[in-house]
């Protein structure tokens, strides 16, 4: 299955749970994009002890565009 993961958010707790989800759903053989958009383009900046959002996209195999 194609998906598409669109991220137009600031907040670290949802930008670092759509990436676990998109490496799920990697994992079990989906085809998987995400675009970062708006407030997303700024994911690095967001990781934090409690949301290691960095970690998580360093894991991602899918395609990214941010």
């Amino acid at each position: 299955m194609n998906i598409l993961f669109i991220i137009t958010t600031d907040d670290a707790e949802k930008v670092y749970n759509a990436v676990r989800l998109a490496n799920t759903a990697v994992n079990k053989g989906d085809r998987i994009s995400i675009f970062m958009l708006g407030k997303g383009v700024c994911f690095e900046q967001l990781s934090s002890e409690q949301f290691d959002i960095k970690s998580e996209i360093d894991k991602f195999k899918g395609d990214m565009y941010v």
